[in-house]
């Protein structure tokens, strides 16, 4: 069987966002890329294996879904349902 999740949802399970309200928010403003593929649709379903760019703030994060989420749950279970492949800068020296 097929894991999805609709993205806003899996956004918030994942504590990528604080609320719901504003993955919903943040995917609609087009600050969120599927596979990508710019997305403007809260409803668009995630599945394991998908990749997420995610502009926040002044950084862009990217993630590889690894499973999705009945409920909302502590952080490091959130951290379960994605592997982060954001390119980390070395440091300078």
């Amino acid at each position: 069987m097929i894991e999805k999740q609709r993205i806003d949802k899996w956004l918030w399970c994942a504590r990528v966002v604080k609320s719901r309200s504003l993955a919903a928010r943040l995917v609609c403003d087009g600050h969120v890329r599927l596979n990508a593929r710019r997305i403007e649709t809260a409803a668009k379903p995630v599945h394991p294996g998908d990749i997420l760019t995610i502009a926040l703030d002044h950084q862009v994060r990217v993630l590889k879904v690894v499973t999705s989420a009945s409920r909302r749950a502590a952080f490091p279970e959130a951290q379960s349902l994605f592997e982060d492949l954001t390119f980390a800068p070395s440091p300078e020296t």
